[in-house]
């Protein structure tokens, strides 16, 4: 039976365009957005866990975040969490609330945000070009075995390719989107 399966292909590598703009998502524009916090893991009970699973995010104002936390044991954690997510955010605690405003953004944090959805960007072009390399060495093992031959697999090759090419295109298109976005172009 032949290995390659075109749907599956296709699957994961929209599934790495749909990580990319998640994580996309969760870089700050200047505005409160709750996926803002969705990066941030919290070592709590002995394990790691999404900061969703402890506490309640919500944004009440434009400009402020608020995170209620669950467990009043938990406050230290979820707090040390935020600080060292890299986010640039310093939550106020009140209880077991945490409040964080949302600083205007300088100049050098908006570069350095364009940079990270660069990073973002590149780390999903390399998913799909794994999934490309994936699909390309089914297509040869079906090939070895005999299953489909050299023109099929050619024809097979370029129609992967082109489907690559889409997607990266895709992804090219919503990093450039939200680097404008940041860089308030």
């Amino acid at each position: 039976m032949a290995q390659y399966d075109k749907s599956d292909l296709e699957r994961r590598m929209a599934g790495a365009v749909e990580s990319l703009r998640g994580d996309l998502s969760g870089l700050r524009t200047g505005r409160a957005n709750v996926m803002l916090l969705d990066p941030v893991t919290v070592t709590v009970y002995g394990a790691s866990m999404p900061l969703n699973q402890v506490a309640t995010v919500s944004a009440p104002e434009p400009r402020m975040l608020s995170v209620q936390v669950w467990d009043k044991t938990n406050v230290g954690p979820v707090d040390k969490a935020i600080r060292s997510a890299g986010l640039g955010l310093n939550p106020i605690t009140d209880g077991q609330t945490l409040r964080l405003p949302i600083p205007d953004l300088t100049e050098d944090r908006r570069k350095e945000l364009a940079k990270l959805a660069s990073k973002y960007a590149e780390g999903a072009r390399i998913a799909v070009r794994n999934v490309r390399r994936d699909g390309m060495d089914s297509l040869k093992a079906d090939e070895k075995k005999g299953e489909i031959s050299e023109d099929e697999r050619k024809r097979l090759e370029t129609e992967v390719q082109k489907l690559t090419d889409s997607i990266i295109a895709d992804i090219d298109a919503a990093a450039t989107s939200k680097e404008k976005e940041i860089l308030g172009q």
